[in-house]
């Protein structure tokens, strides 16, 4: 059985139009603070990434923030987080952000939140690694996701033989129980990717 001491939660670095969103993020950063889990994520101190960040350090829990080195300035990188970690490039962020994690999340964003997604699920379907990964469905935002791959099931474009394994919550107060539930079935050397799948991420 594996354990749940970080989890990598993308999402955007926008607000969105609904106040669900940013609340959502607040809440969020809230439980992981009073769990003890920590956060690892963009680095930017703007839109749920930010709302999401600060509530974790409001609430007395640690955050790893991972930025590579041009969007410093355009995402505004958060400099009130524990650690800091400043990449040359998308790529290597999206390593360090993948060995720092035990689970991932997916808040509401953009079409990058999206891309780091659908990268973590296909790296589960190829078996590459088993670390749980989980939308918040809140105020039905993936739900056009959710459709899109049970036709791509229906079409069998995703095979019995390599499902695709995504856990939906569509509460806040759900995403931990959920996770935890998932990791108790892997071990801690399943969750790890191989060094050729994590140098290619």
């Amino acid at each position: 059985m594996s354990t749940i001491e970080s989890i990598c939660v993308y999402c955007a670095s926008g607000p969105g139009n609904n106040p669900a969103f940013m609340d959502a993020a607040r809440k969020f950063g809230r439980i992981l603070a009073e769990n003890g889990i920590r956060l690892v994520y963009g680095g930017g101190s703007v839109g749920l990434m930010g709302a999401l960040a600060e509530s974790v350090i409001d609430h007395g829990g640690v955050v790893t923030g991972v930025i590579p080195e041009f969007l410093v300035n355009r995402e505004h990188m958060l400099v009130r987080v524990q650690e800091r970690i400043i990449t040359p490039d998308m790529h290597e962020r999206k390593r360090v952000m993948f060995e720092r994690a035990d689970a991932f999340v997916a808040l509401p964003g953009g079409v990058g939140t999206l891309e780091e997604l659908v990268e973590q699920l296909t790296w589960a379907q190829l078996g590459r690694h088993k670390k749980p990964i989980l939308i918040l469905n809140i105020a039905n935002f993936w739900e056009p996701l959710c459709q899109l791959l049970e036709q791509m099931e229906r079409l069998d474009f995703i095979r019995a033989g390599l499902p695709v394994k995504l856990l939906v919550a569509e509460r806040v107060e759900e995403i931990l129980p959920k996770l935890l539930e998932a990791a108790r079935s892997v071990s801690e050397l399943e969750k790890e990717m191989t060094s050729v799948a994590a140098e290619r991420m």
